[in-house]
């Protein structure tokens, strides 16, 4: 009984918001694309593949440098 009150909620919601964003008129035509949000190209995948290397990359490295960095002084 009490999942299918929940569910029905869900349904509900879901019927609301879907027909509010159609009654708005909103249109995007990049709507569903994945990767079209990213505020960097996925098209190169091994550009991609560069920058995140990189990115984490020095992320990870951080805590090893300042330690070799402190041995050092």
């Amino acid at each position: 009984m009490i999942n299918s009150v929940g569910t029905a909620a869900r349904q509900a919601v879901r019927r609301f918001t879907t027909s509010a964003v159609r009654k708005s008129g909103h249109h995007d035509p990049y709507d569903g694309v994945p990767g079209h949000n990213f505020p960097f190209s996925t098209k190169n995948r091994h550009v991609l593949l560069a920058i995140f290397m990189v990115y984490m990359g020095s992320g990870f490295a951080i805590p090893f440098l300042s330690v070799r960095h402190q041995l050092l002084k």
